[in-house]
């Protein structure tokens, strides 16, 4: 009797299928729509979009300009990053300054202190001034119960609101991108990912980070459960008091409103055994922003948030 030794087919690594699936999408948004942009923080997601964009084009450049909604309050290890990556990968670097909205009288500032909720106005008037009909997100489902509803082509209205009926159906691969004039796409090519997916990714990948996402001493204030930093943002408040402490950030955005946690993960290996552990999602242990209210994300993306 013969005995067949025909090889088996290699696993596929649900990273590989991961990555497939977002550079599949962002290929069909560069075939589908005319101006393209990816939103840019400088921090991990956003990398990612930067990197998986870079492997979907080489080795041509990346076909899509990049959009920072700065909110002024940011870390400037993060800004440095963020400078450092348009240069290595000759980028584009639009900027939508809520400070610029907030000198000229457009907005105001919060009582809370934060900016976040502030990036709405800013970022729906960089995409109405350069004309984009698709932007790229780096949001996840797993992150928040409203960015779960999210489909990865997300039609948003003429004023850049998030109307959850309007959603299409999205089966198998097949992505529909029509839309009106003055409507545009949101693009979530990391829907399917979740945090540990991104972190065992950077890690196959040698993705390089902005240095607060490790551990590293630094004077913190506890409030609401979180360690916040003092900054042009404000804080500590009478009864808040500084302690050093060694921390690292599962997320960056408005200093007002981003908090650390105490971690001493200084490697990859390290953060990626935090992370297996935790039982809270990023955002849910780190964004004070998400627990303005229940429904706070998806009010904002109703309102034309990312």
């Amino acid at each position: 009797m013969s005995v067949d030794v025909t090889p088996l087919p290699a696993t596929t690594d649900q990273l590989d299928v991961l990555e497939s699936e977002a550079i599949h999408v962002m290929r069909e948004v560069a075939g589908e729509f005319d101006r393209p942009v990816i939103l840019f923080s400088g921090g991990k997601d956003s990398m990612l979009l930067v990197h998986l964009a870079h492997k979907a084009f080489w080795p041509a450049p990346i076909p899509f300009p990049v959009l920072h909604v700065d909110t002024g309050h940011n870390f400037d290890e993060v800004i440095a990053f963020r400078d450092a990556v348009v240069e290595r990968y000759g980028l584009t670097l639009e900027v939508a300054s809520v400070q610029d909205y907030i000198d000229d009288g457009r907005l105001s500032e919060r009582a809370d202190g934060t900016r976040n909720p502030l990036q709405t106005t800013p970022l729906l008037d960089a995409i109405a001034e350069h004309r984009h009909d698709a932007v790229f997100g780096g949001g996840r489902r797993d992150e928040e119960r409203a960015r779960a509803k999210e489909r990865i082509f997300s039609l948003r209205t003429a004023f850049g609101a998030w109307e959850p009926s309007r959603q299409r159906p999205e089966l198998w691969n097949l992505y529909n991108g029509r839309h009106k004039p003055g409507e545009h796409v949101r693009v979530f090519p990391l829907s399917n990912w979740t945090e540990l997916d991104v972190w065992r990714y950077i890690q196959r990948e040698g993705i390089d980070l902005p240095t607060i996402y490790y551990a590293h001493t630094r004077d913190v204030f506890a409030r609401d459960g979180m360690w916040l930093t003092s900054g042009p943002w404000g804080g500590p408040r009478d009864g808040e008091d500084v302690v050093t402490k060694t921390v690292r950030y599962r997320t960056v955005g408005d200093g007002s409103c981003t908090g650390a946690v105490e971690s001493t993960a200084t490697t990859l290996d390290e953060v990626l055994a935090e992370v297996r552990e935790s039982r809270l999602t990023e955002r849910g242990a780190t964004r004070a922003d998400d627990r303005l209210s229940e429904a706070a994300m998806e009010d904002r993306k109703k309102e034309g948030y990312f």
